[in-house]
């Protein structure tokens, strides 16, 4: 029989299949890693945009939890939209009681614009999570709000991105800044910087985040560092984008399958 390494994501899902939960899955199953959820919300979603959000009672995202990591040996562990203050709390109670290594997308908007999680609830986020994080992987909207930060450079990238360590955060990567006709990442883990520069496209762009944190969340669960992790989730990022997918109207979605289908081809 074959094992390999388990995955559980704890995030929102998305009907139209690019983001969210369905992103996860599919990236983890990119990186032969078994892939395990835990669903906070159900969003109404397609490329165009969100048109409804139901939350589900934090007792059943905790009861998904414990469903998983009471039968299964989950070797990481990440999560993506929390959006109410109940869900953020039963997320990290749960993270304590099992002492779970966790890669935090902090969800809070989508790229049409689409609020993820109520704004009274940031303060919360910042206090419950921020901390528990083992890889922290805002955007730049978002480590605006987790640090009240306005962004405008590289430079305040690297200073958002340690005061989101001070705050707790084992590892940041503050993403998608922009040099000229490059996109640049800044990482930082609480003695150096790396800035790690891709392609800027102009298209296929829904679900980049899940996707990023979620390969990251993969490479992690295989043994490699966080670096190597890093590194191989930016790659990964940057072909998915290149070779994104004909479908929907809107923001169309990155191809998580890239990978397999360079190989079969």
């Amino acid at each position: 029989m074959k094992k390999i390494p388990v995955a559980l994501t704890i995030a929102g899902s998305d009907s139209g299949g690019g983001a969210g939960i369905e992103a996860d899955l599919k990236t983890f199953s990119a990186f032969d890693v078994y892939g395990t959820v835990s669903i906070t919300s159900v969003t109404a979603q397609n490329t165009e945009g969100v048109t409804a959000v139901h939350d589900l009672p934090s007792n059943m995202v905790a009861k998904q939890i414990d469903a998983v990591l009471t039968d299964m040996k989950v070797n990481i562990v990440k999560t993506g939209m929390l959006s109410n203050g109940d869900i953020i709390e039963t997320v990290a109670q749960k993270i304590e009681e099992y002492d779970l290594d966790v890669v935090v997308d902090p969800v809070m908007v989508t790229k049409t614009g689409d609020r993820l999680i109520e704004e009274k609830a940031v303060n919360l986020y910042r206090e419950e999570m921020v901390p528990r994080s083992l890889v922290l992987t805002p955007n730049i909207r978002e480590a605006e709000e987790l640090t009240r930060k306005t962004i405008k450079d590289l430079e305040d990238m690297e200073l958002v991105a340690e005061e989101l360590f001070e705050m707790g955060a084992r590892n940041v990567i503050v993403k998608a800044g922009e040099v000229k006709d490059k996109v640049v990442d800044v990482f930082y883990d609480g003695n150096e910087f790396n800035r790690l520069y891709g392609e800027k496209f102009t298209s296929h762009k829904h679900g980049t985040g899940c996707t990023f944190s979620s390969a990251i969340a993969a490479n992690l669960a295989k043994g490699k560092s966080i670096m190597e992790a890093v590194r191989t989730a930016k790659k990964f990022i940057d072909d998915a984008i290149m070779n994104g997918l004909d479908i929907g109207k809107g923001e169309k979605p990155v191809d998580h399958m890239v990978w397999s289908r360079e190989i079969e081809e």
